[in-house]
């Protein structure tokens, strides 16, 4: 481990040749395996499985009862709702060894993933996308995109604050709680800065 500069709860298990950066809390009954980089200020809740090394960016918000396998990258500012979960095959079978084949998903920076969410495996989610609680995500999905249901099917476009954006004639949205400006164009968002 590379510091105590975190919090762990006493029933957590945290395994050999971990990083975890300061600020950081583990609280109970998760268990951190060996490899893995958790980044600087995450929360990682109770009953978390973080597997092998996967990377967590800083400000990683983990809620309770996430599975998080071998494969997954979250960038900075991500959060992970309540019992959400990734895979990292494509075609289990309880009788075939799958472990070298493990498909790779990406998380981008600020994106949210809602409760009891599934990622399927080596789907990347666009930086401040937003997962709807319940979806099955089966596919890439854009940053900025709003995706619900199962399979889930992008519905709008989330400002980098979490709200749904109205764009006009021009292709210009403001979001309503931070007074920023976006813009849409051949079907892909960009904050204006």
């Amino acid at each position: 481990m590379s510091n105590k500069e975190y919090y762990c709860h006493e029933t957590a298990v945290i395994d050999d040749n971990c990083s975890i950066g300061s600020g950081t809390k583990i609280w109970h009954f998760s268990h951190i395996m060996s490899g893995c980089v958790i980044g600087e200020s995450c929360n990682i809740g109770q009953n978390v499985v973080v597997s092998p090394d996967v990377v967590l960016g800083d400000n990683v918000k983990v809620q309770n009862n996430v599975s998080i396998y071998t494969g997954v990258t979250c960038d900075d500012d991500v959060f992970l709702g309540p019992s959400m979960v990734f895979t990292n095959v494509i075609n289990p079978r309880s009788a075939v060894n799958r472990r070298g084949q493990y498909a790779k998903t990406h998380v981008g920076k600020g994106a949210s993933i809602g409760a009891n969410a599934t990622i399927v495996c080596g789907n990347d989610i666009g930086h401040f996308a937003f997962i709807g609680a319940g979806a099955v995500v089966t596919k890439y999905v854009p940053s900025y995109a709003l995706v619900v249901g199962n399979p889930a099917k992008q519905i709008g476009w989330m400002s980098e604050y979490g709200h749904r954006l109205d764009f006009d004639e021009k292709g210009i949205a403001v979001c309503e709680e931070s007074g920023e400006r976006y813009s849409l164009k051949n079907n892909l968002v960009e904050k204006i800065n």
